[in-house]
C-alpha cells in the first residue's frame, strides 16, 4: 500500500474531542438508542450536514463525509464562533478581539465551540445525490457545558420547566412564505462584503394574486408546490394543508399539532429545505416578511399553541361542556400571559426591520394591538374553542424568527400566566412596538427576557440588533426613502437570506 502523508495524523482534527458525549453525559437513553440506529442508517448515506440555528435562526452547517461522521456522532465537531458574532448583513457586532461584553470567555478570538449531534434529528434528505443526511447539534463549551448563547438551549429550559409540573406545551405551525421565479443575472456579490449585503435575486412573480385560495393560483405553483409537499412528507413532517394565499405567489404551509421542541426543529427543516429544494429547481423560496416587489402582502408566522396534562392526557385549556366562544381557567390565564408579555418579548418574534411592516393598520388581518378574542383573525391571540382541540393562536410571529426564541418566549409568558392564574381581563396592556428600535427598547428593560435567556444571550442579541438597527438608520439618513415604502436595504438584507 503506498503510504499517504496526510494519513499520518489520523482523522480527530476539527471533530471535538474523543468520547465528548460520554466524558460529559452529554446523551439521555433515547438518544443513546438512536445514535445506534443512526450507525447503520450512515451505510446508506454519503454526506451529512451538521447543523444549528444561528440566533437569527438561520441555518449554520458543516458538510462531511459519512465516514468522518462516525468519530463527529460522539466526538461532537468543532464550529467557530463567527454565527455568535455577526449580524444579520454579516456586520461584526460583537467584539471578539476584546473583551466582548457578553460573558462568554470562550468568545475572545472567535475560539471554537463544540457541537454535538442530536441523532434524534438525524434524517435522510430525499432526493438528494450524493445521497445526504441532516442533523442538528447541541452547542457546547470546551468543558462541557451548554453553551450561553445557543437557543435551542433555551427552548429545552422551558420546556423542563412544563415537565416539572407534569405539562407538555403542544405547537401547530402556520408560516406564510413566498414562491418566486428566478431570473439568472448575477449572484449578487457586486459591492458585498461585511455589512453591505450585495442585490438580492432577481425575480418574477408566479401570478397576479389577490384571489384567495383561487385553485387556479394554486396550479400556476403547484409544478413545485406538489412535489415540495412530497419532500416534507417523506422527511417525516406533519404536513396538513398547502393552499394559495392573498399575494402573488404567496403560499400558506400549515403543520399538525407536535411537542415544542420537535416544532422548533421543524420549523428550521423546513425553511431550510424549501429554499433549497425551490432553488434546484430554479425558484427562489423566502420567509421575508415583505419583499420589496409590486403588489406583493405581508407573510406572518401563525403560532397555535396549546398545554397538555402529562397525567392525565387531556388538553387542559379545553372548556367543560364543550360549549362555544369558551376556554378554561388555565387557558385564560395562560393567554394572559401572552398578552402581558407580549411587548417585552416582541423582539423575538419579530426581530427584523422588515417584519415591523407588516404591523400596521394597512393590512387588516396584521396584530396591531395586544388583544383576545374568540375566532378573531383580526385579533393578536386568536382562540379556537369549545371541544377537546381548544387552543390559541398567536398572529404576531415573522416567518424568519428563530424558532426556538419565539417558541420559548411565547411558552415562558404562558407558562407565567398559568402559575399566576390571573384571567386574560384588563382593560388595556403593554402596546406592542412599532419598529425594531422600540422593540429593542422593551427588550433592554425586560427583566423576564434575562431570566427566560440568560444574561449572555440577552446580551448578545441586543449587540447583534443594535448593529442591524443602527445600519438601517444610518442607510436612511443617507437616502431619505419614504417611509411607508419597503427599502431597497431591506430587500438586499434580509430577501435572499431568509
Amino acid at each position: 500500500m503506498i503510504s499517504r502523508p496526510w494519513s499520518r495524523y489520523g482523522d480527530e482534527s476539527g471533530v471535538g474531542r474523543p468520547s465528548f458525549v460520554a466524558e460529559f453525559g452529554l446523551w439521555d437513553d433515547r438518544q443513546t438508542a438512536a445514535a445506534e440506529q443512526v450507525e447503520v442508517e450512515l451505510d446508506e448515506v454519503d454526506l451529512v450536514r451538521v447543523v444549528f440555528c444561528d440566533p437569527h435562526g438561520l441555518a449554520r452547517s458543516k458538510t462531511v463525509p459519512a465516514n468522518v461522521f462516525r468519530t463527529v456522532l460522539r466526538n461532537g465537531m468543532d464550529f467557530s464562533a463567527g454565527p455568535f458574532l455577526f449580524d444579520t448583513g454579516h456586520a461584526v457586532a460583537v467584539d471578539f478581539l476584546a473583551d466582548s461584553g457578553v460573558g462568554v470567555g470562550e468568545l475572545l478570538g472567535a475560539g471554537d465551540f463544540v457541537l454535538v449531534p442530536d441523532p434524534r434529528t438525524f434524517q435522510v434528505l430525499p432526493g438528494t445525490e450524493p445521497r445526504t443526511a441532516w442533523v442538528l447539534g447541541n452547542e457546547y463549551l470546551r468543558d462541557g457545558s451548554p453553551h450561553p448563547l445557543a437557543s435551542r438551549d433555551v427552548l429545552r429550559r422551558v420546556c423542563a420547566e412544563y415537565a416539572r409540573r407534569d405539562l407538555a406545551p403542544v405547537i401547530g405551525l402556520e408560516v406564510e412564505w413566498y414562491l418566486t421565479r428566478l431570473m439568472g443575472g448575477p449572484p449578487g456579490n457586486a459591492g458585498n462584503g461585511f455589512g453591505l449585503q450585495g442585490p438580492a435575486p432577481a425575480v418574477e412573480a408566479m401570478n397576479p394574486g389577490y384571489q384567495f385560495n383561487l385553485d387556479a393560483y394554486y396550479d400556476s405553483v403547484a409544478e413545485v408546490a406538489d412535489p415540495l409537499a412530497g419532500m416534507l412528507m417523506a422527511l417525516g413532517l406533519p404536513l396538513r394543508t398547502l393552499e394559495h394565499e392573498s399575494g402573488p405567489g404567496q403560499l400558506e404551509t400549515t403543520f399538525g399539532p407536535m411537542l415544542a421542541l420537535d416544532a422548533a426543529d421543524a420549523m428550521l427543516l423546513f425553511r431550510t429545505q424549501v429554499k433549497r429544494f425551490c432553488r434546484r429547481r430554479g425558484f427562489h423560496a423566502s420567509f421575508m416578511t415583505l419583499p420589496r416587489l409590486d403588489g406583493f402582502d405581508p407573510s406572518g408566522w401563525h403560532l397555535h399553541q396549546s398545554v397538555t396534562s402529562t397525567k392525565t392526557n387531556a388538553n387542559v385549556f379545553a372548556p367543560d361542556g364543550g360549549a362555544q366562544d369558551t376556554i378554561s381557567s388555565e387557558g385564560e390565564a395562560y393567554v394572559e400571559g401572552l398578552l402581558s408579555r407580549a411587548r417585552e418579548f416582541c423582539l423575538l418574534s419579530v426581530p427584523t426591520v422588515n417584519g415591523y411592516r407588516r404591523m400596521d393598520p394597512r393590512f387588516t388581518l396584521s396584530p396591531t394591538s395586544v388583544d383576545w378574542r374568540f375566532e378573531d383573525r383580526s385579533a393578536m391571540v386568536r382562540v379556537l374553542s369549545g371541544d377537546s382541540s381548544t387552543h390559541v393562536e398567536n398572529r404576531i410571529g415573522e416567518p424568519c424568527a428563530n424558532p426556538y426564541l419565539a417558541i420559548a418566549s411565547q411558552l415562558y409568558a404562558g407558562l407565567e400566566g398559568l402559575t399566576a392564574g390571573t384571567p386574560a381581563n384588563r382593560a388595556a396592556y403593554p402596546a406592542l412596538p412599532n419598529s425594531l428600535p422600540e422593540a429593542l427598547d422593551a427588550f433592554r428593560e425586560s427583566g423576564r427576557a434575562e431570566e427566560l435567556l440568560g444574561t449572555p444571550l440577552k446580551t448578545c442579541l441586543t449587540k447583534l440588533k443594535e448593529s442591524e438597527a443602527s445600519r438601517f438608520g444610518e442607510w436612511c439618513a443617507a437616502q431619505q426613502p419614504p417611509a411607508d415604502e419597503v427599502t431597497e436595504w431591506e430587500h438586499r438584507e434580509y430577501f435572499g437570506v431568509f
